[in-house]
């Protein structure tokens, strides 16, 4: 594996391949990439999809002018913030302006949210506070995988099909104990925070809302390889029942929505018959 703080990966519109490949292959005392090309591959297809983004931006702004397209960039943050607001005014008049659940890693270990709602203004403080000490294993999540998941969990109870943007979390105020599970030190794992505590965060956010029960709580990999290749799939499991439909077997739910990798090409690409 690689740690990268920062790394100016296109300079002068050159792609710097012999930076990141040196910090991809030398890691010290820890095993470096087990396949450069892929990664090197991976990284140039989002640098290529980056450069789509920008190329379509400013098609925008010809069509339309900058003053156009920036009004509207805050319209649609605005519209966002506004929906999860009036979403958490209708919870707070119906359940009160408190809300709190806790759930458990399977080694035990507590994720536990409190969330103090502003009835007046749509404001809301998720506090979690209780959350279990940073593990020894790869489950820590940094901060960033918790607002990712509040994100979609907000965007999932607002009663309305709104573009999911930053806006939405401009009435949460975040409290996140430091050097707990979800705000660990950055010298400790946190590779399995971003496929399994992840989703377990969304559980326990929609189980304090009661909007649902908790769904599968992992992105189930499976992974397999050897000191040549790494590969791994996520498998679909159960969704969790709700107050108008019952619970389901088999699909994909919440942070995980991939789609199989094709027999033909998994053979093609790996030493594997399926």
């Amino acid at each position: 594996g690689a740690s990268i703080v920062a790394f100016k990966l296109v300079k002068d519109g050159k792609f710097q391949e012999e930076g990141i490949t040196d910090i991809l292959v030398n890691q010290g005392d820890v095993p470096g990439t087990r396949n450069l090309k892929d990664n090197l591959s991976d990284l140039r297809a989002q640098v290529a999809a980056n450069n789509s983004g920008i190329r379509l931006l400013h098609e925008l702004v010809h069509e339309n002018g900058l003053k156009k397209v920036e009004a509207y960039m805050h319209f649609i943050q605005h519209n966002a913030e506004m929906a999860v607001r009036n979403m958490l005014k209708e919870f707070a008049s119906a359940h009160g302006t408190r809300a709190h659940s806790i759930d458990y890693m399977d080694d035990g270990t507590p994720i536990e949210l409190t969330i103090e709602i502003d009835p007046k203004t749509g404001s809301a403080c998720f506090d979690f506070e209780g959350t279990g000490p940073q593990i020894l294993g790869n489950l820590n999540a940094p901060p960033a995988v918790t607002y990712s998941a509040v994100i979609y969990s907000l965007r999932s109870l607002v009663g309305q099909d709104i573009p999911l943007n930053q806006g939405c979390l401009a009435p949460i105020e975040f409290k996140i104990p430091s050097y707990s599970l979800l705000n660990p030190s950055d010298d400790v794992g946190v590779v399995g925070g971003n496929v399994l505590t992840s989703q377990r965060v969304v559980d326990v956010v929609l189980k304090a809302f009661k909007a649902c029960a908790a769904s599968q709580g992992c992105m189930n990999n499976l992974t397999f390889g050897d000191d040549r290749f790494g590969y791994y799939e996520t498998i679909a499991g159960g969704a969790g029942a709700g107050p108008t439909w019952e619970g389901r077997s088999g699909v994909h739910t919440h942070c995980t929505n991939t789609r199989i990798t094709d027999p033909e090409i998994l053979e093609r690409r790996y030493p594997v018959l399926l």
